[in-house]
């Protein structure tokens, strides 16, 4: 029995690391204090300049699967509400998520009475609590099995954020050791996994299907994927990913079909949508993934859905003829073991084959000016230089990023997080610091256009003082891409806050790069072979480079809306994507679709 008495910020930095945490992203204050103080004696402590990006990059650290836990630690009040974006988008995507956040004195706590009593003082908790699977305040310390169960509440059985909140005087308590440890941690809550029954259901369906389709999403692990190959290999099946599952399968495979969703790549949204059974793993088929006209996701054909939220099972959209309530990892093994398959599907790999052939990643439809990249054809030429030992960073909203999932080839070895379920403006250099650290020595590949980058451009100083390889591509188009399109497509291109020349203002790019100590040039045609690209990409520390996009530059294919006389939206599903195909060309990849 250990009577020692110690600090409880102490103890509780000690329980963080048996747990597997080794990094600390912070910024300091007073009312974490205690904890940070015990946190540096254990853990790679790394300031961040703000604390959403703090709070993204724990996020990323932790889903890009690399060496070690990091968590965030937040300081009281505007800590807190900082940090919110980083919490809600965690919790939008099922991603794991720790925040350990300051708060005043238990004594100088509010309580509702008042609207503040403690300088600093509001009450994160109940801010935090509809977007956490947890959100405590501790106003007396808790005991090892109570900290535990809720600190791996994170990432079992569906992941999600957890926020702990701190009295800084619980944090400074001394506290006795034994008295702490006593007890034995909470067992994780079970996993439910698919019964035999269902399983040989949906091996049934497969094995009848003369258009199968297989759809992996983020909720299939990276080691499920790669244990799996070879069973899809044989099998044959068409396979797609979902954005969150896109490093799950190698773009090369030849079973490989791409990116299903609402913006992403035509010939995929055909493909699944031809197809007359869908089993799709590890994915909640959300409004992205089924389209906004979801009445119409898979029309002719069952929809399998492995899920480990029965809620989502339940949620009423898209129709799902087959759900299952499991854990996807486990029933991906067991459906795909020794399964047979139609003798029709060689003829239905030659339509899928014929589809792609069609359906070029980079639409020859769109147009930019003179001067400029294409932001398609620049992405494929990037994704081909990319090594198997790449992370790639991409940001999670706007042109830059829906080009980025609609044209990058991912390879198996690298490591891709995204967050599209907030589609938070500035995700993407704070989730590629996250990842930086997480994978120390490999370079991490950042895509990002100019009006997200500005949001939080001021974590460069992280990239410079850490020297990591970590390399910029910024999509430079002086604006929002995406608003730009539907304030031409939808109010007839009355433009206003969407660019230099309706409000907006931007930096000089290289020149800002160079602020921080960071070289930074701008690619032009040829890039990939110019000595001065080819040096900075292979250097050991952080670089920018600036891709130059028509602001009027065309971003297709894309599902188009229309404004209906109630005011409302209606949308076209997911296979008449925008612009139109040639009449010949729509006979023959819509064979199989309702007219």
């Amino acid at each position: 029995m250990n009577d020692e008495t110690v600090k409880y910020a102490d103890l509780v930095a000690e329980w963080l690391e048996d747990l597997g945490y080794t990094h600390c992203f912070f910024v300091a204050g007073g009312n974490i204090m205690h904890l940070l103080d015990g946190m540096r004696k254990r853990m790679t402590c790394v300031p961040f300049v703000h604390e959403v990006a703090a709070g993204i990059a724990a996020e990323t650290f932790n889903e890009s699967e690399g060496v070690g836990r990091a968590f965030a630690l937040v300081t009281a009040g505007p800590g807190l509400t900082n940090v919110m974006t980083a919490i809600g988008g965690a919790w939008l995507e099922s991603h794991e998520l720790l925040v350990l956040g300051g708060q005043v004195k238990s004594t100088d706590l509010a309580h509702k009475d008042v609207r503040q009593r403690g300088i600093q003082e509001i009450d994160g908790r109940d801010i935090a609590a509809p977007v956490c699977k947890v959100s405590v305040t501790l106003e007396e310390p808790v005991d090892h099995a109570q900290f535990v169960e809720w600190v791996e509440a994170a990432r079992t059985p569906r992941k999600g954020p957890v926020f702990l909140e701190f009295c800084l005087d619980v944090q400074g308590a001394p506290v006795v050791r034994s008295a702490l440890e006593a007890a034995t941690p909470a067992p994780r809550p079970a996993v439910p996994t698919a019964s035999d029954a269902e399983v040989g259901q949906v091996r049934d369906l497969l094995a009848g299907a003369e258009r199968p389709v297989i759809l992996i999403g983020g909720g299939v692990s990276r080691a499920a994927a790669a244990a799996a190959r070879d069973a899809l290999a044989e099998a044959g099946m068409p396979v797609l990913t979902t954005w969150n599952g896109i490093d799950r399968i190698d773009s090369g495979e030849p079973f490989y079909y791409g990116r299903p969703n609402t913006w992403g790549q035509r010939a995929a949204n055909i493909i699944m949508q031809s197809a007359d059974v869908l089993v799709a793993l590890g994915t909640r088929l959300g409004l992205q993934q089924t389209g906004f006209n979801w009445q119409e996701f898979v029309p002719g054909g069952k929809v399998v859905q492995v899920e480990i939220d029965k809620a989502e099972l339940e949620k009423g959209h898209p129709h799902v003829d087959v759900p299952v309530n499991a854990d996807a990892d486990d029933a991906l093994g067991r459906i795909l073991d020794g399964l047979t398959v139609s003798d029709t599907l060689p003829a239905w790999r030659v339509f899928c084959d014929r589809v792609r052939e069609l359906l070029p990643l980079s639409d020859p439809q769109n147009t930019h000016g003179p001067g400029f990249l294409d932001p398609y054809d620049w992405t494929l030429q990037l994704s081909a230089l990319c090594t198997p030992d790449d992370v790639i960073a991409p940001c999670s909203s706007g042109g830059s990023y829906t080009v980025t999932m609609q044209a990058f080839q991912q390879r198996v070895g690298q490591s891709i997080v995204t967050n599209k379920g907030s589609a938070s403006m500035g995700y993407g250099l704070s989730s590629a610091l996250g990842a930086a650290f997480a994978h120390p020595g490999r370079r991490v590949v950042h895509l990002e256009g100019d009006g997200g980058f500005a949001q939080n451009l001021q974590e460069l100083a992280i990239a410079e003082v850490n020297r990591l390889p970590l390399k910029t591509f910024l999509m430079s188009n002086e604006g929002y891409a995406s608003i730009r399109m539907t304030q031409r497509n939808y109010f007839d291109g009355q433009y206003l806050g969407c660019d230099t020349t309706t409000g907006l203002g931007f930096p000089d790019w290289v020149p800002l790069f160079n602020a921080f100590r960071i070289p930074a040039i701008e690619l032009g045609e040829g890039w990939q072979d110019d000595p001065r690209f080819l040096e900075l990409w292979a250097s050991d520390g952080p670089a920018g480079f600036i891709v130059r996009v028509d602001p009027e530059q065309s971003y297709f294919p894309k599902i188009s809306s229309r404004v209906t006389a109630s005011g409302s939206m209606e949308s076209n599903p997911l296979h008449r994507m925008s612009p139109d195909l040639p009449a010949e060309v729509e006979a023959e990849v819509l064979r199989f679709l309702p007219a």
